[in-house]
């Protein structure tokens, strides 16, 4: 219809019309997809965010508001000062599956989701298809279950998975498995990559690129979540109460493990290039020998990372990748010890993996010249 009305529109107007007019599908475009990405955290004041956002009158954002209901992709309800919007519920269903060796994520795929993605284009169904058959396949390989619960939400904005086990709980194995003292280090490791405990049957990448395929990524067990957005990993335990992403969890222990994948209908992203982020390109094996790890994960609270410890935490299984980027994001200040030990030690003893950073404050780079200098000088 957006096509249909340009041609009309070009029909009706002379050669000198604005530049500005020429570009108003695309323009239009922009800002319906910015409603749609932001109507469900603003189901009230999308009005008032879309006008300040791009400098239009509410009239002109009540005309796209309109036509994206009469789309059917958004939904109305309430009165005219109380109305309130939110995308339109596509498909939903909730089921349990009894976990068992014969249980096959990819029967459960084509049988009971993959025909709720239909009209989803191949990028965005595509990550579907690998994040959730992933996700299941490790409850049945890992989570020692009886059951999991699955449901699968779509809307006109989002798709949106929810994988449920009563099994022994991801942070609880892995924590028996490398003998941390505690749960919270097994999110650490989860957010490294390259992390099984069957490596005969697993490489340990299932949940490291699902984490970045998706828009939202959350894994809860017990007290604590793994959360990963736009890339980016996160520690949330809920005995602290300080901590933010409100609503974004429960606020009970989970029991067994929860995975939550969030994916917007409107994703550009594909599995190539997430793949090609953490992979050498030039090898022919094409590896995955790249990882980027939030240094915030290596600290409990707003405990400060200075000790050689915290930094062996932290280089654990580093060696196991070419290039290891770190990203020093809320992390405001570090030891000179614990920056030595990451910057001056482990070079010194791992000479094939290579060390980058990024995010850091004047202090932490300070810190992190400091030990470089006295690797070099030495």
């Amino acid at each position: 219809m957006t096509i249909i009305r340009d041609r009309v529109y070009k029909t009706n107007v002379s050669s000198s019309a604005p530049p500005s007019s020429r570009g108003q599908p695309a323009r239009t475009a922009k800002i319906d997809a910015f409603i749609l990405q932001k109507v469900t955290a603003h189901p009230g004041d999308i009005a008032k965010l879309v006008a300040e956002r791009f400098g239009i009158s509410r009239q002109a954002v009540n005309r796209h508001l309109k036509r994206l209901i009469d789309e059917g992709k958004l939904v109305a309800s309430g009165a005219t000062r109380s109305r309130q919007y939110s995308p339109v519920v596509i498909a939903g269903e909730k089921f349990e599956l009894p976990v068992n060796p014969s249980l096959d994520e990819h029967d459960v795929w084509r049988a009971r989701v993959g025909p709720r993605l239909e009209g989803v284009t191949k990028n965005v169904s595509d990550i579907c298809h690998y994040g959730f058959t992933e996700m299941l396949n490790n409850v049945v390989d890992h989570s020692r279950s009886s059951t999991a619960t699955v449901t699968v939400s779509r809307t006109s904005v989002s798709i949106i998975f929810v994988i449920h086990d009563d099994g022994v709980g991801i942070f609880r194995k892995i924590s028996a498995a490398l003998a941390l003292p505690d749960e919270r280090f097994a999110v650490l490791e989860l957010s490294k990559g390259k992390l099984t405990t069957d490596p005969k049957r697993h490489s340990g990448e299932g949940i490291f690129f699902t984490s970045r395929m998706f828009d939202t990524f959350m894994i809860e067990s017990g007290d604590v979540s793994l959360v990963c957005t736009s890339g980016k990993s996160m520690l949330f335990d809920k005995r602290e109460p300080y901590q933010p992403l409100e609503n974004s969890f429960a606020e009970e222990s989970v029991t067994g493990t929860r995975v939550i994948m969030k994916i917007s209908t409107l994703s550009g992203r594909t599995m190539t290039e997430v793949f090609d982020r953490f992979s050498d390109t030039l090898d022919e094996n094409y590896g995955f020998v790249k990882t980027l790890v939030p240094v915030s994960l290596a600290r409990f609270g707003d405990e400060n990372l200075v000790s050689r410890s915290q930094a062996k935490r932290l280089l654990a299984r580093f060696e196991r990748f070419k290039e290891v980027v770190l990203d020093f994001s809320g992390v405001e200040t570090v030891g000179q010890a614990f920056a030595d030990e990451i910057f001056r030690v482990f070079p010194g003893d791992h000479p094939n993996t290579h060390l980058l950073w990024i995010n850091t404050t004047p202090q932490v780079e300070k810190m992190i010249r400091r030990a470089i200098a006295a690797r070099t000088s030495g």
